[in-house]
Order: C-alpha cells, then sequence, then structure tokens
C-alpha cells in the first residue's frame, strides 16, 4: 500500500507580520495534487496543522478545504493534533469529520475508542493499523497513559515512559498480516531541530528514544520537528518535516512531503517529493549601496537583510525602499560599537537626560546627530513646560 506523511503545515502562521495564506494555500494544492498523481491509499497527518490553538477563520477554511480535497482523492485521511494545536476542538470536529471519512484525534485514546485506526488499502487489500498519538504535553501524559495502557504509574515517572507505556498497549492491536504504521507528533532523542519549533515543548522532559517504537512497525510518521530527517532506530523512523519554510531559521531547509510504500514482511520504501511553491526564506548582508546594486536579484521571496554599515535613523526605510520584500533589518553585529565601560560617573552620582540618552543610543549602535537633537529640543520642551506650572 502507498501513503503519503506530511506534517507542521502551521496554517495561519504570519512572517514578521506579513500574511502567508496564499503560500500555505498553494502548498496545500501542491499535497493535493501528489495525492491525486500517486494515487495513496490513506494520507497521515502528523500534527501542527495549525499555527495557533485560536486559528483564525481563514486559516480554518484552509485546513477543512484542504482535508476535504484529501478525502475526495478516494484515501483514507488521519490527522493528529500537534502542540500548535488546540486539542479539545479536535476532539470537538471529530464526529463532523468523522461524518465526511476524515479522522481526527486529538487526545490519546484506547485502542477500541480510536486510538488504533483500522483500514482496508484500496489499492492492495491489505490490512493497515495506525497507532495514532497527538502531543501529550508533560502535565497529561500520566493520565493519558493510565487511560490508554491502564498501568498504576506514578506522578514521578518520566515523561519517555508515559509515551512508552502509551506506544506498547496500543501496539498490541498490531497484526502479522497487517501494514503496521505509527504516528505521533512529540521530539525523538537524537532529531535535528528544524529552526521554528517551541523549545520548551521540544527538548528535556519532553523527549523520547526512538527504542520507544520497538521494531514491529513498518514506519514511523512524526511530526514536530521541522527538518526533513530519517532516526536511527529497530524500525523506520522519520520526520517528514515542514512543507515549506516557517521563519528564516529554517530558510536552508528542503522541504517535502513522504510517499511511503509498505506492505507485511516488506522493509517500507520511502521517496521525498520535494514541496516548492512556497516563497523562498533568504539572508543576504551588505552596505545599502551593495544592497541596491544587487536590487534587481533580490526581489523574489522574503528577506532579512544584515546591514553592514553603523546604524543612522533612517536606515531601515532606506533598505525598505530598496527591498520592499524585507521583512527584517538588522545591523550586521561586526559593525556594532564596542561599548565603553571605561568611563568614569560624574562626582556627584548622577547623569543628566542627556548624557544617559546619548549612551542608550550608543548601545543601540546609533551615532547620528540629528537624533540627538531631537531629544534635546523634545527634553527642553518637556522641561520648560513643567516650569510653566503647565504639569504638576
Amino acid at each position: 500500500m502507498k501513503f503519503i506523511h506530511t506534517s507542521d503545515w502551521h496554517i495561519g502562521k504570519t512572517l514578521k507580520g506579513r500574511d502567508r495564506s496564499a503560500e500555505q494555500q498553494a502548498v496545500l494544492a501542491e499535497i493535493i495534487a501528489h495525492a491525486r498523481a500517486q494515487e495513496v491509499d490513506a494520507i497521515l497527518v502528523a500534527g501542527d496543522l495549525y499555527d495557533t490553538a485560536a486559528p483564525n477563520a481563514e486559516a480554518q477554511r484552509l485546513v477543512v478545504s484542504a482535508l476535504m480535497q484529501l478525502r475526495e482523492t478516494g484515501a483514507e485521511v488521519i490527522a493528529i493534533a500537534g502542540n500548535h494545536d488546540h486539542a479539545p476542538t479536535f476532539e470537538a470536529y471529530r464526529p463532523l469529520m468523522e461524518a465526511a471519512g476524515i479522522t481526527l484525534v486529538g487526545q490519546p485514546r484506547p485502542a477500541e475508542q480510536g486510538g488504533v485506526v483500522a483500514f482496508t488499502a484500496r489499492s492492495s487489500g491489505e490490512p493497515v493499523r495506525v497507532v495514532v498519538m497527538p502531543f501529550i504535553s508533560q502535565r497529561h501524559a500520566v493520565n493519558a497513559a493510565e487511560l490508554v495502557a491502564h498501568t498504576p504509574s506514578e506522578n514521578a515517572a518520566s515523561y519517555d515512559q508515559q509515551v512508552r507505556d502509551i506506544v506498547s498497549a496500543l501496539s498490541e492491536e498490531f497484526a502479522d498480516d497487517a501494514v503496521n504504521l505509527v504516528m505521533a507528533h512529540l521530539t525523538v532523542i537524537g532529531g535535528m531541530f528544524g529552526g521554528g519549533e517551541r523549545t520548551a515543548q521540544s527538548i528535556f522532559e519532553y523527549s523520547v528514544p526512538a527504542a520507544i517504537f520497538g521494531t514491529t512497525p513498518h514506519y514511523v510518521a512524526l511530526g514536530h520537528l521541522h527538518r526533513r530527517q530519517e532516526l536511527a532506530a529497530g524500525c523506520p523512523v522519520h520526520y517528514c518535516g515542514s512543507p515549506y519554510a516557517i521563519d528564516f531559521g529554517e530558510q536552508d531547509n528542503v522541504n517535502v512531503i513522504c510517499l511511503v510504500e509498505a506492505s507485511p514482511g516488506v522493509p517500507a520504501k520511502v521517496t521525498d517529493l520535494e514541496i516548492t511553491s512556497a516563497l523562498k526564506l533568504r539572508t543576504v548582508a551588505g552596505s545599502v549601496d551593495e544592497l541596491r546594486e544587487r536590487s534587481d536579484d533580490l526581489q523574489e521571496g522574503f528577506l532579512r537583510v544584515w546591514v553592514r554599515e553603523a546604524a543612522r535613523a533612517g536606515l531601515r526605510e532606506d533598505v525598505a525602499a530598496i527591498l520592499p520584500n524585507a521583512l527584517e533589518v538588522r545591523i550586521d553585529p561586526d559593525f556594532l560599537p564596542v561599548q565603553d565601560q571605561t568611563t568614569a560617573p560624574r562626582a556627584d552620582g548622577r547623569r543628566s537626560p542627556h548624557e544617559l540618552f546619548d549612551d542608550y543610543l550608543a548601545t543601540q549602535g546609533i551615532d547620528d546627530e540629528r537624533v540627538q537633537k531631537l531629544f534635546r529640543r523634545l527634553h527642553d520642551d518637556a522641561a520648560s513646560t513643567r516650569h510653566d506650572g503647565l504639569n504638576p
């Protein structure tokens, strides 16, 4: 049987205030086109469909439309909640999605209540079992383990042991004559970050070893880390990564979805299908004059700009005029002044507002006499107003 493994859509994500819904719609359309062309038996969406737990109406429209179009290909569609998604909302919409033939899972469930999704592959007639594990926060891990595995685990037990208990209990539903799959949204130790993950929900107590999956699954479809990668384990364990760069930390990632072919007793074959419809993110550096000379080659995609000259008033505006697609403009660290820590304080220990402001400008790498003069004028006007008795 064949299926597509995708995750971390982060629909609704903006970048430095720039709306990206058109890009996201194009990316989803490309995923749908691949599903149609490959005539897959299933699409597994391993969490973080949304970028926020409270997605706006447009983000919800895009996700619901994409899920329904994927289902219209005839494939089984199974999606789980990630740490960015709102699990209770997934559960609330579960009955409605089921009516549309889509399986949505927001919270861990016992096998008989939806923790294992079973279907027959339309292309091969093979039975398929999918263990589904939405993201579990540490404070909910114990309750989830007790619900699913019926174990007497104590609160002091480690997070990975709770996840291990859940995987072990649900995997009891695997069958020798079936294609046995696991889909989960979590961090596996040894995985490389993609650049846009929530670190607080990715490291330390939220990490688990790949050994928890054992050797039985034909394929483990993971979401959460945005970089495409395969991890060493007793079975095939893959992160497909995000299908587009979520922020500039991911600009060098290769964005794909995974096409997986699996049969009982046969190692899974994985083919990466590149996603190319999103705008590229790039980081460029140079002085304003250098950027102006290169501007014709820098008009596509979104830019992060490191300006290689000292800060001054109007610098950001000058860059924006040359590169309207520059979403972030910073001074190159090499051009920030080294602060002089040797200046002795005044004898009376007091410093004037003008001196304090000049020090602040120095810490920000701004050396512009116009800014200093403007501050002095505004400060003097304010001080004069107070002395005139117009302010208490």
